[in-house]
């Protein structure tokens, strides 16, 4: 047996568990946990199977009288009572055992933070709490008693008790085991309250350590724009007295949304101007309202098993996007989150890691949190609303609802869901689910007698596991636009089922110009031969945001391929955006979206798709010679909109003032190839902000002239720890790629580089990994360095190490030597004796 788990292997637990009683005697290093379970045999004949882990036993009994070591079997795994030691109705178990959640590194179960007990268990952490049945399809309710000297003891649901030294919480909801939680330690309160639609009052709290307080205002706002939100957006209330959220500083994730206790890392907690950028402010807002959403979307209806994770993160994330969008500049946010789609689950599709929103298969759980279970499983959400209409998703929303509160759930019981409430059969839509891999579309057309026709081809290439991919059903947005740039057809959605088909648009007067995938209505490549002329059409005219992106984003991806290999900077795409520059009306953030050119990753992806080989060298180059060609052309303009978007007042965080500071750092980021860095260094003199400090800094660690900054940099921030983090990531992804496995070495010896932190850690690596020259430096540097700290790590961290491990995935991109030495590598590590079962079985998919 490999330990591999299957869905087609799924059963029902053979007991029900309707209430869970637990009692903690915090301990750093000898914790006590006594629980008890009451349980009832759903049919004669089953063991009792408790999945359980690193826990000491310390007694057993059933209905009060201790169990004979005859009664049961303890395994390195869990505790399996014996089915002639259990009775045949109803019967309560109870068990005590001992923790040390000092020890605990891996930050699973309950674990440690700079003195603070804190709890992580989704996925499988609550078996390292105490035996139980850690499955999501369990759902019982919880009473939950904390003993210790902490001055603030908490825990889901509602306070029904506190005293010297103790507190109680009790949750109404019934929940399945990975979404307890407990937080005990020396806190603060920054606190609120919201009043829902029906009148009830919630009370409010950010919790975070002492001296952090002046950094929670935002936080605490975000939690009331969520809850008003999902009132107002998908009718669901706030359902307890109080809502808690606790930041915490070692953390293996972005947050957890226990319920009523939600657990965050603190980097998505606090944000003051001066140590935190737009991006942090953006990002806090959209995390907190991800996990709010999941009170309803995860806990009040979960997934039945951990093959379901999409159910809940996919829907979520749509949530959080939608959320986010209303908030702030829709269009803007949708174009972000393509690209971020594109850099993280496109890759994902096109190398050794894809897998379907919905596996059938793993070996560890921890390994399928991944792009795409969350982003491609929102827009495969977001087709379903381009299908339905915005009232059918509502009323389909509303159905989900109100058949599925309280229950753990499938995608089976999703797509029915969805079929019930249009009357639509969505057999074939439901492949976007079980297969892998990003369906491409090829396009041509014809115009004849008034009728321009569109005929599309979709395809998508084998992935590890599936060979043959039948035609999926993909919602098509298109509009049509007339030589003089009007909109001759409004945005109508195609509904494509066929891996071969037509549509027809009659009785136009000329040949339009097509907008295709308006607000890219499905995540696919989009593949068709248009000319440098007519894209910059598009960027003019179109009356999509997100296309009128799209155009220029093409331009400027098909400039850089062509100058890797000698050719000149197109000069379509230099005038084409020269005018957007100039265009006042459009949206600052929207103009910077268009001057930020592609990545270099990006751009090596692309190359890759086409059957080429990638050089990172060749990439950069190019990617740097057209940042000068355009700041050449363009300079006058540059330097005066750079001038005209500077900081009018205090700073605000509000999507206006940070689509202006976003264009600004935009203009200067091509005027550094001119004026050699002078205007970064005075705004990195004079910055009020750590959106404009940060963005000046990386300007000149670019140039490399950035050495006497990162030394004020570090001696203004050494003791906040999330602002050192940027220092960490900045000078490593934007230093020469030259020097940049060297500089990540020597950071390593910095003591600042705590690297058991897995923030400080993913910002020294993630640093490194993102420096795509530097990373994929020819004589391997990169490599070695990165593989030497994920074999490090491992026994101290295996989530966070096998999560860095996809660095390595895009090595099919790169020449035969850059591929072998990757390969060297992902061997060395897979060699390494008592390697995790998470990087293990990350090293085995990455060699394929």
């Amino acid at each position: 047996m490999d330990g591999t788990t299957y869905l087609s292997d799924y059963r029902p637990y053979p007991f029900t568990l309707s209430t869970v009683s637990l009692t903690f005697r915090l301990a750093p290093r000898a914790t006590r946990v006594t629980a008890r379970l009451a349980l009832s045999p759903r049919a004669a004949g089953a063991a009792l199977h408790l999945d359980g882990e690193e826990l000491k036993l310390i007694s057993l009994a059933l209905d009060g009288a201790a169990l004979a070591p005859a009664d049961y079997r303890l395994t390195e795994t869990g505790l399996t009572i014996h089915p002639a030691a259990l009775p045949e109705g109803p019967f309560t178990l109870e068990t005590e055992v001992e923790i040390a959640p000092e020890t605990n590194t891996a930050l699973e179960g309950l674990y440690m933070s700079k003195g603070m007990y804190c709890t992580q268990c989704e996925a499988e952490g609550f078996r390292k709490i105490t035996f139980y049945p850690d499955r999501p399809d369990v759902m019982a309710r919880f009473h939950v008693r904390i003993e210790g000297e902490a001055p603030v003891l908490l825990s889901n649901g509602n306070p029904v008790g506190a005293g010297d030294g103790w507190a109680e919480w009790d949750d109404p909801w019934p929940k399945p085991a990975y979404l307890f939680a407990l937080v005990a330690g020396e806190l603060v309160a920054t606190q609120g309250s919201f009043t829902t639609m029906s009148g009830r009052k919630a009370d409010l709290n950010v919790w975070v350590r002492p001296g952090d307080e002046d950094r929670t205002d935002y936080a605490l706002g975000a939690i009331q724009r969520s809850m008003k939100w999902d009132e107002e957006a998908f009718g669901r209330e706030y359902d307890l007295d109080v809502f808690n959220l606790v930041a915490v500083d070692d953390f293996n994730m972005g947050a957890m949304e226990n319920k009523g206790l939600n657990i965050f890392n603190s980097k998505l907690v606090l944000a003051s101007p001066e140590t935190a950028t737009d991006l942090d402010y953006e990002r806090i807002e959209g995390v907190i309202g991800h996990e709010y959403f999941h009170n309803w979307t995860g806990d009040r209806i979960t997934c039945r098993d951990w093959f379901q994770l999409c159910l809940k993160e996919g829907l979520t994330v749509f949530r959080d996007q939608s959320f986010t969008s209303d908030m702030r500049l829709g269009a803007v946010k949708r174009i972000e989150d393509v690209i971020a789609l594109r850099a993280r689950q496109f890759r994902e599709d096109a190398g050794p890691l894809a897998h379907p929103p919905r596996p059938d298969h793993y070996r560890e759980i921890n390994n399928f949190y991944t792009s795409t279970v969350y982003e491609k499983g929102a827009e495969v959400v977001r087709m379903l609303q381009t299908l339905l209409g915005p009232d059918g998703f509502r009323a389909a929303m509303d159905l989900y609802f109100a058949r599925h509160d309280g229950q753990a759930c499938t995608i089976e019981d999703w797509i029915t869901v969805f079929e019930d409430a249009s009357g639509r059969d969505l057999g074939q839509f439901k492949r976007w689910y079980t297969d892998a891999g990003t369906p491409h579309l090829t396009v041509t057309e014809t115009f004849e007698n008034g009728t321009y026709t569109l005929e599309f081809t979709q395809d998508t290439k084998p992935t590890p596991g599936q060979a043959e991919k039948p035609p999926r059903l993909i919602p098509i947005a298109v509009g049509l636009i007339g030589p003089n740039g009007d909109e001759v057809v409004p945005t109508r959605v195609l509904e494509m089922t066929e891996a071969r088909q037509s549509f027809a648009f009659e009785g136009l007067g000329a040949k339009p110009v097509p907008s295709i995938l308006r607000g890219f209505s499905a995540p696919v490549v989009l593949e068709r031969q248009t000319s440098p002329a007519e894209q910059a059409f598009l960027l003019a005219n179109d009356t999509d945001p997100f296309n009128r992106w799209e155009a220029g984003r093409s331009l400027a991806r098909e400039t850089l391929i062509a100058m890797t290999t000698g050719a000149a900077p197109d000069a379509e795409y230099l005038d084409a955006v020269g005018g957007l520059i100039a265009d006042e009306a459009a949206d600052p953030a929207f103009r910077a979206l268009v001057l930020r050119l592609p990545s270099e990753d990006e751009i090596a992806q692309a190359i890759a798709a086409s059957g080429k080989v990638a050089d990172p060298d060749a990439i950069h180059a190019a990617r740097t010679a057209l940042m000068q060609a355009l700041a050449a052309r363009h300079e006058a303009t540059l330097a005066a909109t750079y001038e005209a978007c500077a900081q009018p007042g205090a700073y605000r965080p509000e999507a206006a003032d940070a689509g202006r500071r976003s264009l600004r750092l935009a203009c200067l980021a091509l005027l550094g190839t001119r004026d050699g860095g002078a205007r970064a260094a005075a705004l990195f003199d004079n910055a009020t902000n750590m959106t404009e400090s940060l963005g000046a800094l990386g300007l000149l660690v670019a140039q490399g002239k950035g050495e006497a900054a990162l030394a004020r940099f570090r001696a203004r921030w050494q003791d906040n720890a999330l602002v050192m983090d940027k220092w960490f990531t900045t000078q490593l992804a934007l230093c020469p790629p030259a020097e940049a496995a060297d500089r990540a070495a020597r950071l390593a010896e910095d003591p600042l580089f705590t690297w058991k932190n897995p923030n400080r850690f993913r910002a020294l690596m993630g640093g490194l990994s993102a420096n795509h020259a530097g990373f994929h430096r020819a004589d391997g540097a990169g490599y070695r360095f990165y593989a030497d700290w994920l074999i490090r790590l491992d026994p101290v961290n295996p989530q966070t190490a096998a999560r860095m491990s996809t660095a390595f995935e895009t090595r099919a991109r790169y020449d035969a030597g850059r591929q072998a030495k990757i390969r060297a590598e992902l061997e060395r590590i897979a060699a390494v004796e008592g390697l995790s079962r998470d990087l293990s079985e990350m090293t085995a998919r990455l060699l394929g």
